[in-house]
């Protein structure tokens, strides 16, 4: 099992924040002022510009150093499949490599980046943790 500079606990406290944020569709409800219980509350699911989880999530991925953000990418193929697990080195070597864009948008453009997370960290041994704060009570 090789060894992580981010916490598993930590990759899955981000997959939980990251589903939730992806989760989201676009503007439907036409009247939003409008009482909860009468629109079924469906502007919690609905992404607003008022609305700052991703642009958190943005921001706490800047706030990782590089070394990081490279191992989120390098789980992030390897959770897609483009590297197996014996291969964790060299998708960290690619991962230090790619220039393209930086991380956080990279990582955010795809839309099942917590899934191929959770999947990655199941190829490298490590189980996924639901966050204490998701745990049903």
């Amino acid at each position: 099992m090789p060894s992580l500079n981010l916490s598993p606990d930590y990759i899955s406290r981000l997959v939980f924040k990251v589903r939730g944020v992806q989760a989201r569709e676009g503007l439907t409800d036409p009247d939003p002022g409008s009482n909860p219980s009468d629109d079924k509350s469906i502007d919690v699911l609905q992404d607003d510009s008022g609305d700052l989880s991703r642009g958190e999530i943005v921001q706490e991925l800047r706030g990782l150093d590089e070394q990081e953000r490279q191992e989120l990418v390098a789980l992030l193929w390897l959770g897609r499949g483009d590297f197996e697990a014996e291969e964790w080195n060299q998708a960290l070597l690619r991962a230090r490599e790619r220039k393209e864009t930086p991380a956080e948008h990279y990582l955010l453009t795809d839309p099942l980046v917590a899934d191929y997370w959770a999947e990655g960290l199941s190829r490298l041994g490590y189980p996924i943790t639901i966050p204490e704060e998701e745990r049903p009570t």
